[in-house]
């Protein structure tokens, strides 16, 4: 899979390698503060370059098995967010979760939308995949209409479905039909 496609702005989007740890650390505690009503509480070794490349290197192989697709949001080799297509399931199911976040510099500039439809295109034609799942906290308005933009529909109200910044909090559940092609089973 090659997941990589152009963004507005000159933006990049492809997957994360492990050498990106220096500028995804840097995008991390640049957008700490704004992330922080919709993350989960991170440990110490999250904000380290130690604990990023620890990250990485986990995410790397979970890609090189399928089960991730891991992508950074790039401009002049600065990480201006993350898209990712986590917990993909082939066979029968065809299904990801989709998470993303942009950098508070950044939002408000259709990168978001932009990154969450070329992840929906990969996951239809690279990865063959029937539908792709995402979760929002109620508050977040912006990512809601997002997911809106790129024709998710809300299918329902999970309480108390992620602990996120210290408890456990709600989320509006949205997904996306992207075909109703028949599963291919790669070998």
């Amino acid at each position: 899979m090659t997941g990589s496609a152009s963004l507005p702005g000159g933006v990049l989007l492809r997957p994360l390698d492990v050498g990106d740890a220096p500028a995804l650390l840097d995008a991390y505690i640049r957008s700490r503060e704004h992330l922080r009503p919709f993350d989960p509480v991170r440990p110490d070794s999250f904000w380290t370059l130690a604990g990023q490349q620890c990250r990485l290197d986990e995410m790397v192989q979970q890609m090189k098995e399928d089960r991730l697709l891991a992508c950074a949001m790039l401009r002049d080799g600065r990480v201006l967010g993350c898209a990712t297509l986590n917990t993909i399931v082939l066979g029968p199911f065809c299904s990801a979760n989709l998470g993303y976040w942009v950098e508070p510099a950044e939002v408000g500039r259709g990168l978001a939308s932009a990154a969450v439809a070329a992840l929906c295109q990969i996951a239809d034609q690279e990865l063959g995949l029937h539908r792709i799942q995402a979760s929002t906290s109620p508050l977040n308005v912006a990512s809601q209409r997002v997911l809106a933009r790129n024709g998710f529909e809300q299918w329902g109200t999970a309480p108390k479905y992620l602990h996120i910044n210290g408890r456990w909090q709600d989320s509006y559940l949205f997904q996306r039909i992207l075909n109703d092609r028949p599963p291919s089973f790669r070998s």
